[in-house]
């Protein structure tokens, strides 16, 4: 009596076979795990001397109507951040996400020459922008004595009150990024070229005479690349974790929740290739299509640069990327700590974004 055709049993076995050939393919060893770690130890290496943006917290009662708190904040590179709660400023400041909480008041109410104390409360997680901070906040008070009180001793005075926090390393900001370009790279060029290849050699064609179902065939493929991306992403956590102190929070645990928020990324990247690869007339017109979609998410979704960086309009766009779900979402678990249920906007994000591509690759999947 014949034996029920087993579609998981055909399913595991295309991911074996998927997984020897990209594992022999130097292509997609390159641009997967070498691209990866060669930046990672990069830009691991190299000093950050360069901030742009620097968030400052306005604390509750510092006097907005003086002077001196109006030229601190038309300093081009300081941003406040106002109408926060003190608790939620100082959660924002332990994990590095402000520079510091700004407070600016008037200590000689009955002087003739006006004085005012500037405080700022900070944490070693943003002790890397602090000197930038403290020096531009000290050059405009002096430019502001020399063309208003010349012959005052001094307007401010600048007191600095530092608190625990984490030490945030560039690589902390470096390795999801490129963990993300990995996935990216490896999801959308990996599948589309080798699905194409597929279909071009007829080897669909085969399959579609076997009972495989389009479903099982697509979660095979899906599982070779997940293999193969678990071996680079170790490897690439390994590395920045022994070499460069990135920070893992929980260990073990915040590895593993990483890893869990990749699956549902290479879903989407996955698909993403599967489409491309159903919609292409020739193996030449690949390379074009799959770079007019990577390369904005590359240069877009804050693998090398902070999103927050950009124009207000290009950020709103920025932060509905697919990439960019992903990558912010690694940063949170892995610096500050969040658990992936913590981190609902992200998860959701690419949640949404799996479904839909996973709609369309189903749809317009063709054996031939």
């Amino acid at each position: 009596m014949p034996q029920d055709y087993n579609q998981l049993s055909a399913a595991f076995a295309i991911a074996r076979a998927s997984l020897l050939a990209t594992l022999r393919s130097p292509t997609s060893v390159v641009f997967s795990i070498l691209f990866p770690i060669i930046f990672i130890v990069v830009f691991g290496s190299m000093v950050d001397n360069s901030q742009v943006n620097i968030k400052v917290g306005i604390a509750p009662g510092c006097d907005t109507g003086n002077i001196v708190f109006k030229v601190i904040k038309s300093i081009s590179i300081i941003k406040p951040q106002t109408n926060v709660a003190m608790d939620k400023m100082m959660d924002d400041l332990q994990k590095g996400q402000i520079t510091a909480i700004l407070n600016v008041m008037n200590d000689a109410p009955f002087s003739p020459f006006p004085h005012y104390r500037i405080s700022l409360t900070t944490s070693n997680s943003a002790i890397n922008k602090l000197s930038l901070l403290e020096s531009v906040i000290n050059q405009a008070v002096s430019n502001m004595n020399e063309k208003m009180f010349p012959k005052s001793p001094t307007t401010a005075t600048v007191a600095i009150t530092t608190i625990p926090g984490r030490l945030y390393r560039q690589i902390d900001f470096i390795l999801p990024g490129q963990l993300g370009f990995s996935l990216l790279m490896a999801g959308v060029f990996g599948s589309s070229f080798l699905l194409f290849g597929l279909r071009q050699n007829q080897v669909l064609k085969r399959f579609f005479a076997t009972p495989i179902s389009r479903s099982y065939l697509i979660l095979g493929e899906l599982l070779s690349r997940l293999f193969f991306q678990v071996i680079g992403f170790s490897i690439m956590v390994a590395l920045g974790y022994l070499a460069f102190n990135f920070t893992l929070v929980n260990g073990l645990f915040t590895f593993l929740e990483m890893l869990l928020l990749s699956v549902i990324a290479l879903i989407i990247f996955l698909g993403i290739g599967f489409v491309i690869s159903g919609i292409v007339q020739n193996e030449s017109s690949i390379a074009p299509v799959a770079n007019t979609i990577t390369l904005p998410q590359i240069l877009l979704c804050g693998l090398f640069f902070p999103v927050d960086s950009y124009p207000h309009w290009l950020e709103t766009f920025c932060k509905y990327l697919p990439l960019t779900f992903f990558v912010d979402g690694l940063r949170k678990i892995a610096f500050e700590g969040l658990h992936i249920w913590q981190i609902p906007e992200q998860v959701i994000g690419l949640v949404i974004w799996a479904t839909l591509i996973s709609i369309i690759t189903i749809k317009i999947f063709r054996w031939e």
